[in-house]
C-alpha cells in the first residue's frame, strides 16, 4: 500500500516539476552536477532550481501595494504566501542536515516586497546549497522530518523520510500555493509570467 501512493507522488511532482521547467519560453540552463552526484541529485537540483526561478517571477510580479491582498478575510495576503513557502522551505530543509547555514529571516522581519523576494529567494539557495552536498546515496538516506497531523483520514505525513521526500514535499508544496498565487495576481489584472506571450 505505501508503494503505491509513493509512486503516485513520485509521479505528480516530476509531472508538477516539467510545467515549470521551461521560463518565458526559454529553456533554463542544466545544473552542474558535483563530482559523485547522480541522476536523482542532478534531477532534483534541475527541479528546484527551476521552481525557484518560477515562484520568483510571479512573487515579483505582483505590485508592492497589492501585497497586503487577499481574496477573503480568512485567506493569507498575497506577501504571506510567499513567506509562507520561505518559511516552510527552510524549516523542513533543516531536517536534511548539511554544512549550509539555513537562513535567519523570520515572518516579522520581511516587512516589505523586497524583503519577502529574498526571503523567498534565500530559501532555495538553501536548498540549492543542501542539494549540492548530496550523492544519490547520501539523498536516498532516512532523516527525521517534521511530523505534522492533519484533519481527514489521519493526514499525518512526513516523519523519518529520505531526503529526497523531503525535497519532493516541498516540491509539491510550493506548487500547490503557486496555483494560489496565479488567482490571486488575475483578480488584481497581472498575467502571471508563465502565461505571457
Amino acid at each position: 500500500m505505501k508503494l503505491p501512493i509513493r509512486l503516485m507522488v513520485c509521479v505528480l511532482v516530476v509531472g508538477m516539476s516539467a510545467g515549470v521547467l521551461v521560463h518565458a519560453g526559454k529553456p533554463l540552463p542544466a545544473p552542474q552536477a558535483a563530482a559523485g552526484q547522480g541522476a536523482i541529485v542532478t534531477d532534483l537540483l534541475k527541479d528546484w532550481q527551476a521552481q525557484k526561478s518560477t515562484l520568483m517571477l510571479i512573487a515579483d510580479a505582483m505590485p508592492a501595494d497589492k501585497f497586503g491582498y487577499k481574496p477573503s478575510a480568512i485567506q493569507r495576503s498575497y506577501g504571506e504566501q510567499i513567506m509562507h513557502v520561505a518559511l516552510i522551505n527552510v524549516e523542513l530543509l533543516k531536517a536534511i542536515g548539511g554544512k549550509a547555514t539555513a537562513p535567519s529571516f523570520t515572518e516579522e522581519s520581511a516587512k516589505n516586497k523586497a524583503d519577502m523576494l529574498k526571503a523567498l529567494s534565500d530559501s532555495y539557495d538553501y536548498g540549492i546549497a543542501l542539494l549540492k552536498e548530496q550523492t544519490d546515496a547520501s539523498v536516498s538516506e532516512k532523516v527525521r522530518a517534521p511530523t505534522f497531523v492533519g484533519t481527514g483520514a489521519g493526514a499525518t505525513f512526513l516523519g523519518p523520510s529520505t531526503r529526497a521526500r523531503v525535497f519532493w514535499f516541498l516540491l509539491g508544496h510550493s506548487m500547490d500555493i503557486y496555483g494560489q498565487m496565479v488567482v490571486y495576481v488575475r483578480a488584481n489584472g497581472v498575467v502571471p509570467p508563465a502565461s505571457r506571450g
